[in-house]
């Protein structure tokens, strides 16, 4: 049984294909927080039929839920060519067939959808609808209609493809769908498409663990600048009061060329990163990271 109130932190974990992103969440919280209560979410959903990194936050670390979708996201997918189904993967009924798309075509369409585009999203993704999940609706039956959304494709390509089905390798950011991305590919090459596997492999500079692994202090938003504090710059940032932050270290992890730049600096006090500063106002992290 834990005794003592597990430190805030960002944990990396493998989740398996059948797990749910919640179960994930859940039996972290189980695990680590005994009778405390705890603060846990996930830093961006898997789904059940997906595996592979997910980003838990804990205590404090919750604030910096949308920092994590300023950096790349690694996925590989399995793509089956010639049905579209109504979610997207093998899990959905199939809502159209088409003949499979020449080969030569492939890379001229993928090239199609990189950079800055508008998606929309699967009928069961989590986005929210009036108060709630779209999954939800759809799984009960309802019509779901979700208006696009601006994502992001930095990097994408094919691996192996035998005819029937291929690889596809992407780096994106957050909020990007790949289930979207296949589900527009059949239609761009006259033909339908679906995801068979997904795992995510990387985000920004952590990839899978073979173990769950703690991060915490300057592990934490490594693609930031960051900045330490006097103990008299720390009270002040605590009060609410402007700094001037004028002594930046550049990030140990920089985000790769052709990335949209993320906007912020990391303040430590002490060695624990207590705060994310943007010229908008300060994030402040009670007890640190």
């Amino acid at each position: 049984m834990q005794t003592t109130r597990p430190p805030s932190a960002l944990w990396l974990v493998d989740k398996p294909v059948g797990v749910t992103s919640f179960q994930l969440v859940a039996d972290f919280r189980e695990k680590h927080a005994g009778n405390w209560p705890l603060k846990v979410v996930h830093g961006g959903v898997l789904d059940p039929f997906a595996d592979g990194l997910m980003v838990l936050l804990v205590g404090s670390a919750t604030r910096l839920f949308e920092r994590l979708h300023e950096v790349p996201k690694r996925y590989v997918a399995t793509v089956r060519w010639g049905a579209e189904t109504d979610t997207g993967d093998a899990g959905g009924q199939v809502v159209r067939e088409a003949a499979r798309p020449d080969p030569a075509r492939l890379d001229e369409a993928l090239r199609a959808f990189l950079g800055w585009t508008e998606q929309v999203p699967p009928a069961t993704s989590n986005k929210r609808v009036d108060g709630e999940r779209a999954y939800e609706k759809a799984h009960r039956g309802e019509e779901v209609t979700l208006p696009p959304s601006k994502v992001f494709l930095h990097e994408a390509a094919w691996g192996p493809h035998d005819g029937a089905s291929s690889e596809l390798r992407v780096s994106v950011r957050g909020g990007f769908y790949v289930r979207s991305l296949v589900r527009d590919l059949g239609r761009a090459l006259g033909s339908a498409a679906h995801v068979v596997t997904l795992k995510r492999t990387h985000l920004g500079p952590w990839s899978v663990p073979r173990e769950p692994r703690r991060l915490t202090g300057v592990e934490v938003l490594p693609w930031l600048p960051s900045q330490p504090l006097t103990d008299a710059l720390w009270g002040r940032v605590k009060r609410g009061e402007t700094i001037t932050v004028d002594a930046m270290v550049q990030p140990e992890w920089p985000l790769p060329a052709g990335f949209p730049q993320a906007d912020g600096v990391r303040l430590f006090h002490q060695g624990r990163l207590v705060a994310i500063w943007t010229e908008a106002g300060t994030t402040v992290l009670p007890g640190g990271v």
